[in-house]
C-alpha cells in the first residue's frame, strides 16, 4: 500500500468518526428536549410549577399578616404562673434621657485677636518669644520701621511747623485742616493717639513704631522672626483670652432632638484634674459634620485658672428636658421588628394583645406614647410564651403544653392529639411547634 492511499484511508477513518460523535451529540439533545430537561429545553420555565407567576408573592406577603394575628389569651392562675406570667402597672413618671457624647475644649472666638500691621515694612525687634506666652493689653509685642509711617510722621511735623511759624488768617484754617487730615493718617495706619501726640511734643519723628497687644490673653501662634518683612496681610501673632473657653459637644445624628439650647449637661475632663462642670447648650450647629454625621453644641465656661486647655478632649452627659411620660417595663413589649404591642390585663385571667407606639427607652423601662391608658395592668415577664399561645390560637391551633397546664380556652387542659402522619395539619409538617414560638 502506497503512502497516499495509506493517508487517505486514515482521513475516511477519522471523518467517520466525527460524524458518529455528531450523530450521537443531536440524538442527546433532542432527547434532553423531549424530557424538558437542562439546559436546552425550550419549555423550560413554563411547567406547572410557573403558571402563577404571582402565587409565590401573594404567599409571602400572606404569611407575616397570618402571623402577626393575635387573640386573647385566658390562663388559670396555675397555668400563669408555670410561665412566669407577672404584672405591672402602666404608670406615669418624670423622665429624662441621659446620654454621653464626646466633648472638646477651643479657645472662644469672639475672645481671639488677629495681630497685623498696617503698612509694609521690616520687624526691628518682636518681644514675643515663645508660643503661649501671656500678655497684657498695650504691652508690645514688636517694633516696626516702615517707610510709609515714617514719610506721614514727617509730613505731619511740616504742617505743624508752618502752623507755628503764624501765617495769615486765611491760610491758618487750610493749615488746621492739613494738620487734622495727617493725624487722621497716622491713626489709620495705626499709631495711636498718645503716640502722635508723643511726635508732636517731642518734634521728631519715630522711626521704630511699636506694635501694641490688643488684649490680655496668651499667645497662641506667632507667624514671624526679627528682621522679617511683613505687610498688612501677614499675621504677626494671635492672641487669646482663655478666661472663658467654649466647650464643643458631637451629638449624634440619632439624638439631635432631644438638644435645644438650654439644654443641661455635665462635663467630664479628666486631664483638667477638676471635678465634673455643670453647663448649658448655648449654640446648636446648623449644619451637621460630614465624616461623623454628628450635630455640633457649643457651650461656653468660665475658666479663671486655666485648666480648661483648648484641645483638652473629655465626656459630657446630656440630660435631655424632664417630662411627664408614662412608662412600662422594658420586658413587657413584644417587637416584630414591624410593630410592637403589649398583653393587658382585661378580665380574670384574661390578656389581650394591644398594639402600642414607643418613645424613648429609659433604661429597664420605655415610653409608651399610644394605645394604653394610665393605671392598665400588663404583662411584664412571661411575655413570649403567651404571644406564642396567643397566636397559635389565633391561626386555629388549640393551645399548646407551654400554656400552662391550663391553656384551653376557658383556663382548662387540653389533652392534645396523638402525632400521627394523619393528623398533622396540612402545610405545615413538623414546623408547627416553631411557629408558636415567633414573634
Amino acid at each position: 500500500m502506497t503512502a497516499a492511499s495509506t493517508s487517505l484511508l486514515r482521513w475516511r477513518v477519522a471523518t467517520a468518526a466525527i460524524a458518529a460523535l455528531l450523530v450521537a451529540l443531536a440524538a442527546g439533545l433532542v432527547a434532553q428536549h423531549l424530557r424538558h430537561g437542562w439546559p436546552f429545553s425550550l419549555h423550560h420555565g413554563y411547567g406547572r410549577v410557573a403558571a402563577d407567576p404571582h402565587a409565590a408573592h401573594r404567599a409571602a406577603a400572606a404569611a407575616p399578616t397570618d402571623a402577626a394575628r393575635r387573640v386573647a389569651v385566658r390562663l388559670d392562675p396555675g397555668g400563669a404562673e408555670s410561665i412566669g406570667v407577672t404584672v405591672a402597672t402602666a404608670r406615669r413618671e418624670e423622665v429624662g434621657h441621659p446620654f454621653r457624647v464626646t466633648a472638646t475644649v477651643a479657645p472662644d472666638e469672639t475672645r481671639v485677636s488677629h495681630v497685623h500691621t498696617r503698612v509694609a515694612g521690616w520687624i526691628q525687634r518682636l518681644d514675643i518669644n515663645v508660643t503661649g506666652q501671656r500678655v497684657r493689653a498695650g504691652q508690645t509685642l514688636a517694633t516696626i520701621f516702615s517707610q510709609e509711617l515714617l514719610a506721614s510722621q514727617n509730613e505731619l511735623l511740616s504742617v505743624l511747623r508752618a502752623q507755628r511759624a503764624g501765617a495769615s488768617p486765611a491760610l491758618a484754617s487750610a493749615q488746621q485742616s492739613l494738620l487734622e487730615g495727617a493725624r487722621s493718617r497716622l491713626r489709620v495706619l495705626g499709631m495711636t493717639d498718645a503716640e502722635v501726640a508723643a511726635v508732636e511734643r517731642s518734634g521728631a519723628a519715630r522711626r521704630d513704631v511699636a506694635v501694641l497687644a490688643p488684649r490680655d490673653g496668651v499667645v497662641l501662634h506667632r507667624g514671624v522672626s526679627a528682621g522679617a518683612a511683613v505687610d498688612p496681610s501677614t499675621e504677626l501673632v494671635t492672641v487669646a483670652d482663655l478666661s472663658r473657653v467654649w466647650v464643643f459637644l458631637e451629638v449624634p445624628e440619632a439624638e439631635i432632638p432631644n438638644v435645644a439650647v438650654g439644654t443641661p449637661f455635665t462635663l467630664s475632663l479628666p486631664a483638667a484634674g477638676d471635678a465634673p462642670r455643670e453647663a448649658a447648650v448655648e449654640f446648636l450647629a446648623p449644619t451637621l459634620t460630614e465624616q461623623t454625621r454628628t450635630l455640633r453644641a457649643r457651650a461656653s465656661l468660665p475658666n479663671p485658672d486655666g485648666t480648661l486647655r483648648p484641645g483638652t478632649y473629655g465626656t459630657a452627659e446630656i440630660r435631655a428636658g424632664a417630662r411627664q411620660a408614662l412608662v412600662v417595663p422594658r420586658d413587657a413589649v413584644v417587637d416584630t421588628g414591624v410593630s410592637q404591642h403589649v398583653f393587658v390585663v382585661t378580665g380574670p385571667d384574661t390578656y389581650e394583645p394591644r398594639a402600642v407606639t414607643l418613645g424613648s427607652r429609659l433604661g429597664d423601662r420605655v415610653e409608651v406614647r399610644e394605645g394604653l391608658a394610665e393605671g392598665e395592668r400588663v404583662v411584664a415577664s412571661g411575655v413570649f410564651l403567651l404571644d406564642s399561645e396567643s397566636r397559635l390560637r389565633a391561626s386555629g391551633g388549640a393551645g399548646t403544653g407551654h400554656a400552662g397546664h391550663g391553656g384551653g380556652a376557658h383556663g382548662t387542659p387540653t389533652p392534645a392529639p396523638p402525632r400521627t402522619e394523619q393528623s398533622a395539619p396540612q402545610g405545615h409538617g413538623g414546623h408547627q411547634g416553631h411557629e408558636g414560638h415567633g414573634g
